[in-house]
């Protein structure tokens, strides 16, 4: 199954301050913006996201259709068919799909661990 591009997003407490800090360790703005209290950085192929005040626990985040670097990929698994493949393995999404859906779209499932899987497709 490809997943597309991964990254974890981060619930920071002061955006500027963590902005900061991961510049320190090399990373640097890919994408967002502060005034909307959240920045997308890299260093090399890691992704980290930085949101303020949008979410309450870290997610870790793939990208179907996506490359490390936002670029579209021609071959990769669509969302829904994710989607299919996790119900019929018997994983439980806290979000799914519109039916009949096409396009951009997400679901939403926790690992055994409770942490939060978001998988966000935006092509």
């Amino acid at each position: 199954m490809k997943l597309g591009a991964f990254s974890i997003s981060i619930n920071v407490k002061d955006i500027n301050a963590s902005k900061s800090f991961y510049e320190t360790l090399g990373f640097a703005v890919f994408a967002g913006d502060l005034k909307h209290n959240y920045l997308i950085m890299k260093n090399g192929d890691s992704i980290i996201g930085l949101f303020q005040g949008m979410f309450e626990q870290n997610i870790i985040t793939f990208n179907p259709g996506w490359d490390q670097n936002a670029n579209q990929l021609d071959d990769f698994n669509d969302v829904r068919d994710i989607e299919k493949h996790l119900k019929t393995n018997h994983i439980k999404l806290e979000r799914e799909t519109e039916k009949d859906s096409s396009g951009p779209a997400s679901i939403v499932l926790y690992d055994p661990d409770g942490n939060t899987i978001l998988i966000d497709q935006h092509v």
